[in-house]
């Protein structure tokens, strides 16, 4: 079993092998008992969406962790990835900023992806 930083560091690194745009990790342990992360990004399109939610999905299930649910993949402009400690949200640019969870969550703590674990 992974740890939440594992989980968070496999995320992050599959959502930059296949481009994704601005993704940001808060640290929502302290704030919720949703998640101890939030990984947030952009997909430029429902095709690329499509493909980053399939990317985490194959190397978080490589590593023995998939997906408790995923919601929203028919919407083509959110898309939520349920890995129980770590809530992966991807995002098209327009539903990005009209959901503004970096301002919803503005109280939990920005972690940069070079302080994650190796996967």
């Amino acid at each position: 079993m992974l740890t939440p930083e594992q989980i968070t560091a496999i995320a992050y690194r599959a959502l930059d092998d296949k481009k994704a745009k601005d993704v940001k990790i808060l640290k929502t342990a302290e704030h919720t008992v949703l998640a101890d992360y939030f990984v947030i990004c952009n997909g430029s399109s429902s095709t690329h969406i499509k493909a980053l939610v399939d990317e985490v999905d194959k190397q978080l299930s490589e590593a023995g962790e998939p997906p408790i649910r995923r919601e929203g993949l028919r919407s083509d402009i959110w898309v939520l990835m349920d890995f129980g400690s770590v809530i992966v949200h991807i995002f098209t640019d327009e539903a990005r900023k009209f959901y503004d969870l970096e301002r919803l969550w503005s109280d939990a703590e920005e972690v940069t992806p070079s302080s994650l674990p190796s996967p």
